[in-house]
């Protein structure tokens, strides 16, 4: 906002409260109430709004004050903004983010991964960051991207994962490359999210118990998929196990899987196996939620299975 004046924000108590989880404080006193816009309960307005601003030439940057009711304006996304540019060469640059995902026993309302309700829609883009470095550097890349990026943010890696970052105008992330996390040789685990973490747990407790060598694959960006990534570290490996937190049913991973099948398949070992949540809504009770989410224990044990192939 500091280096674009067209850059603006605007949502549900982001001005005088600051934001649900308080990433927007301090944003109304230093940009004042025209660039920091408090709107009414309304997502479908919010993202119409910013729609409409971002035809005119700004860029706006539209909060969900959780992303669970980002379905609110599912026909907005989906119907006109995601087409505008295909049917009219309208371009939209905006973005719009919100805190996503579990692990934080917030229950069916303020826990969902909703990619997976966006990825087939054509002229949306969807970005997942895992760490703080690409939180910034994707955020940054988002906003100055000529189409509309929706930007999940995951509430479970706020104020947990830390990193001292540059100032000024250095880091930038590209939208649509994938980042190793960890070199491995023996088996591929691809994920995105707050789940890069619970694999690289995973892969720790391999290394150490198993003797194994386990790449992880931190995706980054779901729109466009990194498939050149994907498919070097398919080859390197020949085992491939696909994490994230988002149900099975209709999840990123079968995809991911098909696009294995149909560009490496003759470099797998194995079969490519998910480890997922369960396709059931997200218990409120920390035990159920424990079960339904996937944990490193779980990509643990699918990992053994495929190694011993």
């Amino acid at each position: 906002m500091e280096r674009d004046e067209r850059v603006f924000i605007l949502g549900e108590d982001i001005g005088i409260y600051g934001g649900a989880f308080k990433v927007t404080e301090g944003f109304l006193d230093r940009f004042g109430s025209s660039r920091v816009i408090d709107t009414p309960i309304s997502e479908a307005a919010i993202v119409g709004a910013a729609a409409g601003a971002a035809h005119m030439g700004l860029r706006p940057v539209a909060e969900m004050q959780f992303i669970d009711f980002i379905s609110c304006a599912y026909d907005m996304l989906t119907n006109y903004v995601a087409t505008a540019r295909y049917r009219t060469g309208l371009a939209t640059p905006m973005v719009v983010r919100g805190p996503s995902g579990g692990y934080v026993r917030g229950g069916p309302f303020h826990s969902q991964m909703p990619e997976a309700a966006f990825f087939h829609t054509p002229g949306l883009k969807i970005v997942c960051p895992a760490t703080a470095r690409d939180a910034k550097g994707l955020i940054k890349a988002a906003i100055r991207d000529d189409d509309p990026v929706i930007y999940l943010e995951h509430k479970y890696l706020y104020r947990r994962i830390k990193e001292n970052l540059p100032d000024g105008d250095d880091l930038l992330t590209p939208i649509g490359k994938a980042r190793v996390a960890r070199e491995g040789t023996d088996l591929s685990l691809l994920t995105y999210s707050a789940t890069v973490w619970k694999a690289l747990e995973a892969a720790e407790e391999l290394a150490a118990k198993d003797g194994a060598s386990v790449e992880v694959l931190d995706l980054r960006t779901l729109v466009p998929l990194d498939d050149a990534a994907i498919m070097e570290s398919v080859k390197k490996t020949n085992k491939v196990l696909i994490v994230h937190e988002d149900t099975r049913t209709g999840g990123v991973a079968g995809e991911i899987a098909a696009r294995i099948n149909e560009q490496a398949f003759e470099w797998l070992d194995g079969p490519i196996l998910r480890v997922t949540a369960h396709d059931v809504p997200l218990p409120y009770s920390p035990p159920l939620e424990d079960f339904v989410l996937p944990q490193t224990a779980d990509m643990v044990t699918a990992a053994r299975r495929l190694l011993a192939y």
